[in-house]
């Protein structure tokens, strides 16, 4: 027996959950076991303990940090200086949308029935550290992601569980799976522009017009900003830029964009600066572009070192520079946004694989050519 199967047995056991029709004994999977290292397996379907909700899988969202795992980057990994994040053998996928297909014992009272649609918040907090008990969650001590930790098996597979610890919310039936899939990524760019707490003077630049940078986009345009300019270096991404609303989409491969901006603000620089390319680059392209006084927001996982000269962030600018980390209270916002398209997410999701098919479409992702959002889909 795989050491996955004796994972999801302990779940098999329980017993008095409400089902939606017979459920398959085994399900596929793909299994982490390390890096570059992941198998479409046959596991056991998880049966749903006390408070635990067992949910058909839609569909679920390949993220860079998905890549960056199976590349085996050290932020997930570990090295010398950090301890290793993920523990395999483990499911990944941490976006994702579903169906509800049997409750555990106790968790009618999480308020979901057999048949919704619903979508688990991708941080499973212990809500026993101080930081969960002064309602930063997202923040646990523990930190447990959804498809990163063989506790807390992730969506690529035909069934994932939410854990009893899990912030469930539900998602009409309305939204386009397409859109829907987008949810957890747009709950992760709210936070993030509200962090940077944008004003109507400021001069906004987003750095990334990938997914996260795009959603980036659409909630800072709902601040009004001065001024709103994206950078990317992918010219077919601009189109998607302008209509999530900024007002110019700059390709630092093709212009000097630290110049472009002194000469939009009277040599001064933008306001705010927004990182989400997850390249190091960025980083120090935007302690260059920043006024003195400006706020810097890092939103990205790297692959390398980041180094940066921090005499500017210091004595020469005194720059505010700010992290943000998961969607944390965003995820009933990001479901009004999508549903309402007040941020209009359609064309994101360029590209859907089958379950099977999940290294070609890691492939498609980590190549980022004429694609964003790349998904699988378990049930095709």
């Amino acid at each position: 027996m795989s050491s996955i199967a004796e994972a999801l047995l302990p779940a098999q056991q329980a017993g008095g959950q409400r089902m939606a029709g017979a459920l398959p004994d085994t399900m596929r999977a793909v299994v982490c076991h390390g890096p570059e290292d992941y198998r479409l397996e046959q596991v056991p379907v998880p049966i749903p303990g006390p408070h635990e909700i067992l949910t058909r899988v839609e569909l679920v969202g390949i993220c860079m940090g998905d890549i960056k795992t199976f590349r085996g980057a050290p932020s997930f990994w570990g090295n010398a200086i950090q301890p290793r994040y993920v523990k395999p053998p483990m499911i990944p996928g941490h976006e994702f949308v579903c169906r509800v297909v049997a409750l555990g014992p106790g968790a009618e009272s999480r308020g979901v029935q057999v048949g919704e649609r619903v979508i688990s918040e991708q941080i499973v907090p212990c809500w026993g550290c101080r930081f969960c008990h002064h309602g930063q969650y997202w923040m646990c001590q523990k930190h447990d992601l959804y498809g990163f930790q063989k506790n807390v098996q992730g969506a690529m597979a035909e069934y994932m569980i939410f854990t009893k610890e899990g912030i469930v919310h539900k998602v009409p039936d309305e939204i386009p799976p397409d859109e829907a899939i987008l949810i957890e990524p747009l709950a992760c760019s709210l936070h993030a522009a509200d962090r940077a707490d944008v004003g109507f003077d400021d001069v906004v630049v987003v750095a990334g017009a990938g997914t996260l940078g795009l959603g980036i986009i659409g909630a800072v345009r709902m601040r009004n900003p001065k001024r709103l300019i994206a950078l990317d270096i992918k010219p077919e991404r601009a189109t998607l830029a302008l209509r999530m609303g900024a007002h110019e989409v700059w390709n630092p491969a093709e212009a000097n964009v630290v110049e472009r901006i002194q000469s939009i603000t009277d040599g001064y620089g933008c306001d705010i600066y927004i990182e989400a390319t997850g390249h190091h680059r960025a980083v120090n392209q935007g302690l260059s572009m920043l006024r003195k006084l400006g706020r810097f927001v890092e939103f990205s996982v790297f692959n390398d070192e980041a180094t940066v000269d921090w005499s500017i962030i210091g004595d020469r600018k005194e720059l505010d520079v700010l992290g943000a980390h998961l969607g944390p209270y965003m995820y009933p916002r990001a479901i009004d946004f999508i549903g309402s398209r007040r941020i209009d997410m359609r064309g994101i999701v360029t590209h859907r694989f089958p379950l099977s098919q999940f290294a070609q479409a890691f492939a498609v992702m980590e190549r980022g050519e004429q694609s964003l959002k790349v998904v699988l889909d378990p049930q095709g």
